[in-house]
């Protein structure tokens, strides 16, 4: 496997920590099906909190949660859909 191969691999497995559920904070992308939506933790990232200042405040909450709201969001805001990578 080449690089680039193991980078989508990674990506793609962190992907799936994201789930939309309509039955879960409206049907917003949330983490592995908690009520934390991805919207939540981008905006933690962006009050200038630290990936370890989240993960100490709400410890189920775990790194790789919060690498895949920034995946998500990277691929949300290029155009792409959670599906058009799974």
């Amino acid at each position: 496997m080449t690089n680039f191969e193991e980078r989508i691999n990674d990506m793609n497995k962190l992907l799936e920590r994201i789930t939309l559920d309509p039955e879960i904070c409206h049907g917003k992308p949330c983490i592995r099906g908690m009520r934390w939506p991805v919207e939540v933790i981008i905006d933690m990232l962006g009050s200038g909190m630290t990936t370890e200042q989240i993960i100490d405040d709400h410890p189920e909450l775990e790194k790789e949660d919060i690498l895949a709201s920034l995946n998500f969001a990277k691929l949300y805001l290029a155009g792409h859909s959670i599906k058009d990578v799974a």
